[in-house]
């Protein structure tokens, strides 16, 4: 049994168990919601269509959590203008799983909450191995040079340039 469901302005093909990604709803996550504008039904092959919409049905969901889409990138170009703009887009989706196709009215079926899985820690079933810490290596100070390899060449030293002092430049006028 499936059903075409009219959701937040989108139609959407449903069966029951079935999750889906729909536009931001204003619930809160782990609220049922129902949705009544149900467009089509196949009932095992009996297909109902609605004018605009079926009366009878509805379909119940449950909101599993809000979230963000993955980020659309929008390129605009001209090509030869010089004319270019980039913008990026996340659109907020609802995640909803579809509980139930049926009459209004009828007996609804409940979701049990997931609860959080809990493990159970196990009882000197099996002997604890201590695990030894890596050995440190040695750092050196900021003050030492590090220790060098017998195959690097020592860097030359260089001598510190003697200045002479600059010969003084005639002033006009004046003889040498």
């Amino acid at each position: 049994m499936y059903a075409i469901v009219e959701i937040a302005g989108q139609q959407f093909k449903v069966e029951e168990g079935k999750k889906i990604f729909v536009h931001r709803l204003e619930t809160e996550t782990g609220a049922n919601v129902e949705f009544d504008k149900v467009l089509l039904i196949d009932d095992n092959g009996k297909i109902t269509i609605g004018e605009p919409v079926i009366t009878d049905y509805v379909v119940d969901g449950y909101v599993l959590e809000h979230m963000r889409g993955d980020k659309v990138i929008v390129f605009k170009k001209k090509r030869k203008k010089g004319y270019r703009v980039k913008n990026g887009h996340r659109q907020n989706l609802t995640h909803v799983e579809i509980i139930s196709i049926g009459l209004k009215g009828a007996p609804k079926k409940t979701v049990k909450k997931a609860e959080p899985k809990v493990k159970e820690a196990k009882v000197a079933e099996e002997p604890v191995k201590e695990k030894k810490a890596p050995a440190k290596k040695a750092v050196a100070k900021k003050d030492e040079a590090p220790a060098r390899k017998s195959t690097e060449k020592k860097p030359v030293e260089k001598k510190a340039a003697v200045k002479k002092p600059a010969a003084k430049k005639p002033v006009k006028g004046e003889k040498k």
